[in-house]
């Protein structure tokens, strides 16, 4: 027993020894938010008046100031629960694709800590919202504290300390100043919008800071238990990981030939549009009596005359698995996989130049040929843009082909044909429901289909994304023999 002890022991002493500064930070920061909790709850006169002074102050200066308001708005928003998951759970999921399971542990602790605290104190502390002349932000239950403020400080700060040891040390010290600006402002604009007091944000911090100090001292904590030593945190939480989490190692060149490509996707880019504009100009008013002005009229008729209620339901679904924020979605989860299991930003490259390129041809040829929409109900009402060619459908042609595209030379599994058949059905049923709720003509369908042909071309032409498998680049899901793995891969699953 006394050899247990004495095992234990060692690794305690040594992580206080090396901690003090650090703990006493952590407890200074615990014992500021107590008291603010004190003084909150007990509505001390002299904070009530700070806080409620600079909410109105502060609501009279911004609430006049339109696009500052919106300015705001966007960078509250990262703070928000949506983006928070999504860098948390991306993150998370990269680790354990790279075998880091210890590093996606903290960050799930780390995080689900930050989720409990906030509402639990809220509640606890039953604090108003500020009252204020203009309100111009959104919100809902407690004031204090500040979930944004604390689950900002709480995921900015883990994945700081997650992937510190990726970056050079020349970096390092700038994106510990960036992710504190990013932290700072968006507890500004939680007062700012008057949907906050002062404490509410300076008490999220406090909390934040603690709970952050805790758990990546435990962190420290666990890593001297297992016979790694103590290192200062401007290093990170684990720095032989460094090689794992790292997105991608850096490439001299993300074109193969970088003016030469801008300038061809610059041309290509204005191609596609004439194409784009000639096409649309003929099917939408130089088509009379030829097979094009028949289907655009039989089509949207016949799909008028199947309408039932459950049809225009399972439509309105349909129709939102090709709208903005599902396309972003998708891309914003597939690119990080792509860096997780290949560690290459070519075909992130590829993707993303996809779905910008869709976009602005989209919106370009839209209002050039400013084409009515069908003539018979439009189940989602006025709509933006004009119908030629098809935005939804477009878009999904250009996320999902871009997909199977990098994917399938990339795996000799089954499930790569998976992607292709996505890349078939998906498209299929947002252009059926887009045409039964009477949206688009069938050669806007066309046109989408078009334009995803004639600019996914230039871009693979250009881009290449796939070249990196030309030069052996095969991940630990290309084979179902892992001993064929090179040497570099092995070392990099291998779990310490």
């Amino acid at each position: 027993m006394a050899e247990v002890r004495e095992v234990l022991r060692r690794p305690l002493g040594h992580f206080t020894e090396r901690s003090l500064a650090g703990l006493a930070l952590v407890l200074g920061a615990g014992v500021g938010f107590g008291v603010l909790l004190v003084l909150v709850r007990s509505r001390w006169t002299p904070l009530y008046d700070v806080d409620h002074g600079i909410a109105e102050w502060l609501n009279e200066q911004v609430s006049p100031h339109g696009p500052l308001v919106t300015v705001l708005n966007a960078i509250t928003d990262l703070g928000g629960l949506a983006v928070i998951l999504w860098l948390v759970s991306v993150a998370v999921v990269g680790l354990l694709i790279r075998r880091q399971g210890r590093l996606a542990v903290y960050l799930l602790v780390t995080g689900a800590g930050a989720l409990i605290l906030d509402p639990t104190l809220k509640a606890l502390v039953d604090r108003l919202r500020p009252e204020v002349e203009v309100r111009i932000g959104s919100y809902s239950g407690e004031s204090f504290p500040s979930g944004h403020a604390l689950g900002s400080m709480v995921a900015y700060g883990a994945l700081l300390l997650v992937f510190l040891p990726a970056m050079s040390h020349r970096w390092r010290k700038p994106a510990i100043a960036l992710t504190a600006l990013v932290v700072a402002l968006i507890g500004f604009t939680r007062i700012a919008l008057g949907v906050h007091f002062v404490s509410d944000v300076l008490g999220a911090w406090l909390l934040g800071a603690a709970w952050l100090g805790v758990t990546a001292y435990a962190f420290r904590l666990w890593r001297l238990e297992r016979g790694r030593p103590a290192v200062p945190l401007e290093e990170g939480l684990e720095p032989e990981a460094a090689h794992d989490v790292a997105p991608a190692p850096d490439e001299e060149r993300l074109l193969p030939h970088p003016r030469a490509g801008v300038a061809e996707l610059i041309i290509g880019w204005v191609l596609v549009l004439g194409v784009l504009y000639g096409f649309g100009t003929f099917v939408s008013y130089h088509a009379d009596g030829t097979f094009f002005a028949t289907l655009d009229s039989a089509v949207p008729n016949w799909f008028d005359a199947q309408r039932t209620p459950g049809r225009d339901d399972a439509s309105h679904w349909w129709s939102k698995v090709g709208d903005t924020h599902a396309i972003l979605l998708i891309s914003l989860v597939f690119c990080p996989l792509v860096l997780a299991v290949w560690r290459r930003w070519r075909p992130v490259l590829f993707v993303a130049l996809t779905m910008f390129g869709e976009l602005s041809l989209f919106l370009a040829s839209a209002a050039a040929v400013d084409r009515p929409r069908p003539p018979i109900e439009n189940l989602d009402g006025p709509m933006p843009t004009s119908s030629f060619p098809s935005g939804h459908i477009a878009a999904t042609l250009c996320v999902w082909v871009a997909i199977a595209i990098v994917v399938f030379p990339r795996t000799d599994r089954w499930w790569r044909w998976v992607f292709v058949a996505l890349a078939v059905v998906m498209p299929a049923g947002v252009a059926i429901s887009r045409m039964y709720r009477g949206m688009h003509h069938p050669t806007d369908f066309m046109g989408a289909i078009l334009l995803t042909a004639c600019w996914i071309g230039i871009l693979y032409w250009v881009v290449r994304p796939n070249a990196d498998v030309a030069e052996g680049n095969r991940p630990a899901i290309e084979s179902e023999d892992v001993h064929t793995l090179d040497d570099e891969l092995a070392k990099a699953g291998r779990v310490d």
